[in-house]
């Protein structure tokens, strides 16, 4: 999925006057923000050695002799974490060693849900890839992560949904293995029953990415997968499908209707972006002009549309580029503000943020270190407090919610 200051060890707390939501309603999309949340970092010594989505040989720590081992672009702050690991060779410019995290630790996810609950941001969607279900089962301690997730919800009062993602998965093997994994969340974990899982329209809401033509060879999985998400008297949802973004104009033949079949549709927007020239400088921005089209035409279809916002962009050492090469500058916030704006200005009130941890594309939210260390290129929020980009989400999510005037200007200054 294509899905990027600050002092290390400083602390900071949202801005004043924020009083966060203790409970949130878990009935209804409307009126929400939801963060999406790979979950998928781990580190060695966290109970077991391997080092997942911070280096290409998960096996192994980053390693300073071997960069293009590397592949995340946005260093952590991990200073306010419980349980910390080492990165083996990787300093700070003062000299101090630098650390990671891992998900495998309920602490890490628990941090993560305080953060959202003192911002006053609604919650995740939890990233589950189809490829690491049974029966290959790759990554089967990611349903701990879901269950950490679901404590920690409960804990802050957030919501939580599940969002499978189809990438790489076999079309052949892809719909057995979906809905029997549904079936044991549902039946074995009963995620669903949960008080904080999120509903809509009296269903429990599931995403499900991966609404690309050139994945299937027709649309005959496809719409088995719709068919069976939408009428399973047992384990039926409110089904938000995500894909291509130019769904509307570039989608031909019988895939035009498979667009038009979920309850709900969400493009992914990470990546696509439009040229801006003013005052004799060229910015990127979000394309979002699109949306309005979108809009008209889900709701002649009968769904609801849940735009997807993105901070910026940056997966130079996931790619092996020279540093820079792959970056859509965040232009001190305002690109992601400029999205929140663009969403209130369309009269939708739901937005999905992509993504919440994602630092492998340079997308993350949280907090992360603008003193990363210097054995390595990595990209950093230039700067600005470790805390802003979740400072900038909680004003967008006021706006979601009609608690705050629709401006075009950010509402608040670091």
């Amino acid at each position: 999925m294509i899905a990027l200051i600050a002092v290390l060890g400083l602390a900071l707390q949202p801005a004043s006057g924020s009083r966060p939501n203790p409970t949130v309603d878990a009935t209804t999309l409307h009126r929400k923000v939801l963060c999406g949340y790979q979950g998928w970092f781990r580190a060695g010594g966290d109970g077991g050695t391997q080092w997942d989505h911070w280096n290409r040989d998960w096996r192994t720590s980053p390693r300073t002799n071997a960069l293009d081992m590397l592949t995340f672009d946005l260093w952590p702050d991990v200073s306010e974490y419980i349980r910390k690991y080492p990165a083996p060779g990787f300093t700070h410019p003062d000299g101090a060693q630098a650390y990671l995290y891992s998900a495998q630790d309920q602490q890490t996810v628990d941090k993560h849900f305080d953060w959202l609950r003192d911002y006053d941001i609604d919650g995740v969607v939890v990233q589950r890839f189809v490829t690491q279900t049974p029966p290959d089962n790759i990554q089967a301690w990611k349903t701990n992560v879901l269950q950490h997730v679901r404590a920690a919800a409960n804990r802050t009062g957030r919501v939580f949904c599940v969002e499978y993602d189809m990438t790489g998965a076999d079309t052949h093997t892809l719909f057995r293995r979906m809905t029997n994994d549904w079936i044991y969340l549902v039946d074995g974990l009963r995620v669903t029953r949960d008080p904080r899982y999120l509903h809509h329209n009296g269903k429990p809401v599931l995403m499900i990415f991966g609404f690309y033509p050139e994945r299937f060879p027709d649309v005959a999985v496809p719409k088995q997968i719709i068919a069976w998400f939408k009428t399973n008297t047992t384990y039926g949802v409110t089904l938000v499908g995500s894909g291509w973004w130019d769904w509307r104009s570039g989608a031909t033949s019988e895939w035009t209707n498979i667009y038009r079949s979920f309850h709900g549709y969400c493009p992914w927007n990470t990546g696509n972006y439009t040229s801006v020239v003013s005052d004799g400088a060229t910015n990127k921005y979000a394309t979002t002009a699109y949306w309005a089209g979108d809009v008209a035409a889900a709701t002649k279809a009968g769904m609801f549309y849940l735009p997807q916002v993105y901070p910026g962009f940056s997966w130079d050492n996931l790619q092996r580029l020279p540093p820079g090469t792959s970056r859509i500058p965040r232009l001190g916030g305002d690109f992601l503000w400029k999205q929140f704006y663009d969403v209130a200005q369309a009269g939708l009130d739901m937005v999905y943020v992509g993504m919440f941890d994602e630092v492998d594309e340079g997308t993350a939210i949280y907090k992360v270190t603008s003193s990363p260390p210097t054995q390595g290129y990595f990209a950093t929020y230039e700067g600005l407090p470790p805390d802003w980009y979740l400072r900038l989400t909680a004003e967008g999510t006021k706006v979601i919610r009609g608690e705050r005037p629709n401006r075009r200007a950010m509402p608040i200054a670091p």
